[in-house]
């Protein structure tokens, strides 16, 4: 039992290094001329297309899902990933960069509350320490300044329950269905959603303005693979062999990664409090670790 539970730390916060990447994917396509929800779109729409290609192969019986069940995918896809997407991009718009990714990563917040009241999760001390680790970590990471305003701050903390919310949301659909299923109905519902309020007529006519029209659709599909089909089926994978607040604060590892990616990748300074921070969001992590060899 306790292999499995490191092997979904393990897949957890592997799930989190390649979220980190996501800012190399959408500055490229921002550069192309796609909004941020845009983006959004094209990622959500080919991921879920993916999902539905992986279930296909895996388990065909997994596509059929009970009626009652309809409300709890469409959560998942509507109120959790689209929700925290827009309200994320949102936030980036109105405030700083940092501070909207501050705000995002409340999420952990926001879940052990609810995994308390909803998934009847005990509070530990160890829980505590490492949420407090985590976000300070967080905060170091990302900085804190710039223009903040009360819609910016209330969008950003709604990209954080949005994105908390998953977590919540995921451990109740898999306890009747596989994270294949779980993954696929999620993006299927979170991409049709998100064409909506993509402004779909512009977006079609971006992507037919693009000269490299297959390199667009290659680096579309990349995209789509490495900062949604993998993370999030070693996420969903990983939550179905843990607590739905501890994958919460593993995954914050991903502005860590994201800030390491930016120094190697981006050529992006870092200085030592983002160093600082780094080590908070690892410290978090060892101290969730420690819990484990405790009990």
């Amino acid at each position: 039992m306790e292999k499995k539970g490191y092997l979904g730390d393990i897949l957890i916060i592997i799930a989190g290094l390649f979220w980190g990447s996501m800012g190399i994917f959408v500055r490229h396509l921002n550069d192309l001329g796609f909004s941020s929800i845009q983006v959004a779109c094209l990622r959500l729409t080919t991921a879920g297309i993916l999902f539905a290609l992986i279930l296909l192969i895996k388990d065909r019986k997994g596509f059929k899902i009970a009626l009652r069940d309809i409300p709890l995918f469409l959560a998942l896809g509507l109120v959790s990933i689209l929700f925290f997407t827009c309200c994320y991009f949102t936030a980036i718009r109105l405030m700083t960069m940092s501070t909207a990714a501050i705000l995002l990563y409340t999420s952990p917040i926001w879940v052990m509350v609810l995994a308390i009241i909803f998934l009847k999760e005990k509070f530990t001390i160890q829980k505590l320490i490492a949420l407090i680790l985590a976000f300070a970590g967080c905060v170091l990471v990302s900085g804190f300044g710039g223009k903040v305003t009360v819609v910016g701050i209330l969008v950003g903390l709604g990209s954080g329950l949005g994105y908390g919310l998953y977590s919540i949301f995921g451990t109740f659909a898999l306890k009747k269905y596989s994270p294949y299923t779980v993954t696929c109905y999620t993006f299927l519902i979170a991409g049709l959603g998100s064409i909506f309020v993509s402004n779909p007529v512009d977006l079609i006519s971006k992507i037919f303005a693009v000269e490299n029209m297959p390199a667009l659709f290659g680096f579309v599909l990349l995209t789509a693979i490495v900062t949604a089909v993998i993370p999030f089926l070693l996420y969903t994978l990983g939550l179905n062999m843990t607590t739905a607040g501890k994958a919460a604060v593993l995954a914050t590892v991903e502005p860590a990664a994201a800030t390491l990616f930016g120094f190697f990748v981006m050529k992006e300074t870092v200085g030592p409090v983002a160093i600082a921070g780094i080590l908070l969001v690892f410290a978090a992590i060892i101290v969730l670790s420690l819990r484990k060899k405790e009990a």
